[in-house]
């Protein structure tokens, strides 16, 4: 029976297409549901600000009347001018083991760009490097991060059979938490404070939230992460809903940042505890009990990861060591916290500032994950 695509366009549609993929993996003990209310409002345009720079249409693939497939298909005009290409992206992209499916998906993506004027697709890609990116070719059977994305190993097989090819690629590290700052850590931290003047600096919530704080820290994540591929700067609005969203439930014991000699960020390392085993356990809904799990998990009893969110250094400090001033603050309340491990988020391959400075720990590389692409 053929495949049929239906356009998203009313809200029942939405909630399939969001709760999709926790049906696809039902049982699966690597997968780790979104939250459903998080993932439902990044497609509501008067509540994700991206919209204000890009559009999207959403589809569903159904094969003898059962749904077997989603995408989204995202043109980011911001990115697409600061790039200076003509991309549409296609992201939140799930199948069953399916070549017919999965073809179907994309050329209702790649009909939607063409339409548009777009000249390449890639993906999977969100409206913006906050969200879930990348399509996993190795670790599949490591438990995935709260923040990216898992998925079976037959979804690089099928993109590569409809001709897609690698762009990019991204690897993740577990870091195994030692009991105190390594030697080489310490001793790089005095030398960075007592010759450079640099310092640590704990952020309180009130600093964050009221005193215009959390401003400055978007303003240097900007800046730290505008060379890296396809980034788009985060504006006002959407400076805001993060803020409100997300830094607003933070445990700022894992937030640490480091001044230099004039008071100003200069780098930032933000870490979170994982809650990938409350979001299995609650599927992903906050209710009834799904907020007590997870509120548990980062405040009270952690599991034993804690998620190296963000980090950056502004450029002109990068070989200045601050990165072992971060460590050597963070290791001991890690410690305190009964973490075990810590895993990185997706870092490009060729971003060997950032992987050198593991270097200094025992780590693993198991996880990898691709972006493909194809001219239309």
């Amino acid at each position: 029976m053929a495949v049929t695509i239906k356009k998203v366009t009313c809200k029942k549609d939405l909630k399939a297409f969001v709760d999709f993929p926790n049906k696809l993996y039902e049982g699966n003990k690597y997968f780790v549901p979104k939250l459903f209310s998080d993932e439902y409002n990044t497609f509501n345009e008067k509540k994700n600000p991206c919209y204000k720079f890009s559009e999207s249409q959403l589809f569903l693939a159904y094969k003898d009347g059962k749904l077997a497939g989603r995408v989204a298909a995202v043109i980011n005009h911001k990115a697409n001018e600061i790039w200076n290409h003509k991309e549409v992206r296609y992201g939140w992209i799930d199948f069953v083991d399916d070549l017919e499916v999965t073809k179907a998906l994309m050329d209702a993506v790649e009909e939607y760009g063409r339409s548009q004027g777009m000249e390449i697709i890639s993906g999977p890609l969100g409206f913006t490097d906050f969200d879930p990116e990348g399509m996993l070719i190795a670790g599949y059977d490591q438990l995935c991060t709260m923040a990216l994305i898992y998925n079976y190993p037959y979804y690089p097989e099928h993109m590569e059979k409809l001709g897609y090819e690698k762009e990019v690629d991204w690897v993740e590290y577990k870091i195994y938490i030692p009991e105190v700052p390594p030697e080489k850590v310490v001793k790089v931290s005095e030398v960075v404070t007592q010759r450079y003047g640099f310092k640590t600096r704990k952020l309180t919530r009130k600093e964050v939230i009221k005193e215009g704080l959390g401003y400055k820290l978007f303003d240097l994540i900007n800046e730290t992460y505008k060379h890296l591929y396809n980034f788009t700067p985060l504006n006002k609005e959407m400076v805001d809903k993060y803020i409100k969203d997300y830094l607003g439930i933070l445990d700022f014991e894992y937030v640490t940042v480091v001044e230099d000699p004039q008071g100003e960020m200069a780098a930032y390392g933000i870490a979170v505890p994982s809650i990938r085993i409350a979001l299995q356990k609650c599927r992903g809904k906050l209710f009834p009990f799904g907020w007590y799990r997870i509120l548990r998990s980062l405040y009270f009893k952690h599991e034993e990861c804690i998620e190296l969110l963000l980090v950056g250094v502004k450029p002109e400090y990068r070989s200045k060591g601050l990165m072992a001033l971060i460590f050597n603050d963070l290791i001991p309340r890690m410690n305190r916290g009964k973490f075990v491990y810590g895993e990185t988020n997706a870092e490009l391959e060729t971003n060997t500032t950032v992987q050198q400075q593991w270097g200094m720990f025992e780590t693993e590389q198991k996880k990898r994950r691709r972006i493909y692409t194809k001219k239309l």
